[in-house]
């Protein structure tokens, strides 16, 4: 059975959402077993994900239009992925012509994964430089990093991935000032900005209570 997942950031992306459920009628998923977000890919939070991840089953096959519809950052795309293929569950993205169920979609899935690899090397290696710099400040009256090398490292990958903070400090257990006060030491900006950041609460990507399944019914035929 084709199972299809859809995602827009916001209620007024109607056209990208009829764009996207033209292209999953037309690829065999029946409309009936579509399942839809309407929040922006940096959400944990995403429940019509959820149901869809849990209505397949083995021999089904997810299907979206885009990668960018599925995964939030590479690494998230891997793993749901994986943990698809583990279940006896294969995914098929429409635009990029991926399909685990073939040699070819097979091949560009590894190649994915060998760039989320080599990206996480090089977050470990900026985040060794970045120790290093602060060990070194250390030395003149500074206090040691409030977090591990290691756990520094996976915080950073998941907000380089598009993590909110707030979603990196309750899935890493550290507060919110340790978080900030870690980054600037090391000398990793990107993430910093305060003006206009809603951490995952803006208006533009408040869920509606209707959001999840396009049908109420996803009976398995």
């Amino acid at each position: 059975m084709l199972v299809g997942y859809m995602r827009v950031s916001t209620d007024g992306d109607r056209q990208v959402l009829d764009l996207q459920r033209d292209a999953l009628l037309a690829a065999g998923v029946d409309e009936r077993h579509l399942f839809e977000d309407r929040v922006s890919g940096s959400r944990d939070d995403r429940s019509g994900l959820g149901k869809a991840l849990a209505f397949v089953r083995p021999g089904d096959c997810l299907v979206v239009w885009k990668l960018d519809r599925l995964g939030r950052s590479l690494p998230h795309l891997l793993t749901t992925v994986t943990n698809l293929k583990e279940r006896g569950v294969a995914f098929r993205s429409l635009t990029e012509q991926m399909d685990t169920t073939t040699p070819q979609g097979e091949l560009l899935f590894h190649i994915f994964g060998a760039l989320a690899q080599f990206e996480r090397a090089l977050i470990q290696e900026r985040v060794q430089a970045g120790l290093a710099a602060a060990r070194r400040r250390g030395r003149r009256g500074g206090r040691p990093m409030a977090i591990d090398p290691e756990k520094l490292s996976a915080v950073i990958a998941a907000l380089e991935g598009g993590a909110s903070k707030a979603a990196v400090c309750r899935t890493f257990g550290i507060r919110r000032s340790t978080l900030i006060d870690s980054l600037v030491r090391i000398g990793w900006s990107a993430g910093l900005k305060t003006t206009g950041e809603a951490d995952g609460a803006s208006a533009a990507t408040e869920r509606n209570p209707a959001h999840g399944p396009v049908r109420a019914a996803h009976g398995r035929a």
